[in-house]
């Protein structure tokens, strides 16, 4: 059965992103029926909706065609979820009061479906106290309401506003729809993860650690809940929302990560994404180390647990043991060495040589004892959900 959204596209520079949106969709399976409000027409054009969604794009409650037979109506009823994204503060707050003065208003009123706001707007005009009851309001009245992301503007400002990637769009989508159609397919399994760096404390106030976000790790625990695994994340120290209907466990250390994820056994798979710091000082000082006229300290390092050796040789090893290897260099012949070094039964290989460690998008390199398969450049969400069908694929 073909799931259905209607697709609210609000006036805002990120209008420009419901292009995409569409596209996801349309490839999950998706249809798309498009409203366009005035403002939206200033950033995208009817005819780009209609070719990418291949249906009629709505722009005016007075079309007298569709509203001789209440097409407002129809359009608020058929499809199986509203998306109204991006969802500006004027939409937010109309939509709060109940205001239907044009198409996309009055659909919302009278619609019987799910509505969930991917909102867009200045990061002033996000926290305000207006905006900020409005969105309670919402949320109180069953509208399911996106946090935007955080980052650079169109106006020059910084901060919480931005309307989110379309892939986590989607995904939200996918969870209000109830989930891909192959949703179930890893149900019973559990699936432990590791996501993020580790800190390791050379005084109260400094610490050697590397430039991991702990993106992709947490986008593959993502999915692959929404496969219908049990994860367990096992996350170091990173300020990344626990994606829903997963297991969060903070660590911060190496050797902390290490006592968490054996004490998360027994586990069907295992992904193991966390970027461990390879050593740690031997003796931590209590006290901040201060500048002396004697030059730096000198630092005694010692080597860290492997993580990833220790749960492939353990007898509680995952059917599955997946690794990764940033390499800044010889990607895949470094990481086929570590496979068999680390007797992984896969490693993800990826070039961390540019902005990948705190980008949106990988390139990676799956090296299994079959070969090397070469995956394009993906969104690090997209990656996730390839890498879950695979992990699907093979328990």
């Amino acid at each position: 059965m073909t799931r259905r959204i209607l697709l609210i596209v609000g006036g805002g520079i990120a209008a420009y992103k419901a292009c995409e949106l569409i596209r996801l969709c349309r490839k999950a399976g998706i249809a798309v029926k498009c409203v366009l409000t005035g403002g939206g027409s200033h950033f995208v054009t009817p005819m780009t909706l209609a070719a990418l969604s291949e249906n009629q794009v709505h722009t005016t409650l007075w079309d007298l065609k569709d509203e001789a037979e209440m097409g407002h109506i129809q359009l608020s009823r058929e499809a199986d979820l509203v998306v109204v994204a991006p969802a500006t503060a004027d939409l937010l707050a109309k939509m709060a009061a109940g205001i239907a003065d044009d198409l996309a208003t009055t659909l919302l009123l009278a619609t019987d479906k799910p509505v969930l706001a991917a909102p867009a707007m200045n990061v002033r005009m996000w926290q305000h106290a207006a905006t900020r009851r409005n969105v309670a309001r919402l949320r109180g009245d069953g509208v399911t309401v996106l946090e935007p992301d955080e980052g650079p503007m169109a106006c020059g400002e910084y901060g919480p506003g931005r309307l989110p990637e379309p892939e986590a769009i989607l995904v939200a989508i996918e969870r209000a729809l109830g989930g891909p159609p192959d949703r179930g397919r890893l149900a019973g399994k559990h699936i432990l993860v590791t996501a993020g760096p580790t800190h390791e404390p050379i005084d109260p106030v400094r610490y050697i650690a590397n430039r991991s976000s702990g993106r992709q790790g947490f986008a593959i625990a993502e999915a692959l809940a929404a496969l219908g695994a049990r994860v367990t994340l096992v996350a170091g120290p990173v300020s990344i929302p626990t994606p829903a209907g997963v297991i969060r466990i903070d660590v911060e250390t190496a050797r902390e990560m290490a006592e968490a994820v054996a004490a998360a056994l027994p586990a069907d798979a295992a992904v193991m994404v966390a970027a461990v710091a390879d050593w740690r000082a031997e003796a931590a000082a209590g006290q901040k180390i201060k500048k002396g006229e004697g030059g730096p300290p000198s630092l005694t390092l010692s080597e860290n647990p492997d993580i990833l050796a220790a749960l492939a040789a353990s007898p509680k090893r995952p059917r599955l043991v997946i690794g990764f290897a940033a390499e800044t260099e010889r990607v895949v012949e470094h990481a086929t060495a570590k496979r068999q070094r680390k007797n992984a039964d896969w490693i993800v290989a990826n070039d961390v040589s540019g902005d990948v460690m705190g980008g949106e998008a990988n390139t990676v390199h799956l090296v299994t004892a079959e070969g090397v398969e070469h995956w394009e450049r993906l969104p690090k969400s997209e990656v996730a959900a390839r890498l879950a069908a695979r992990i699907a694929d093979a328990l």
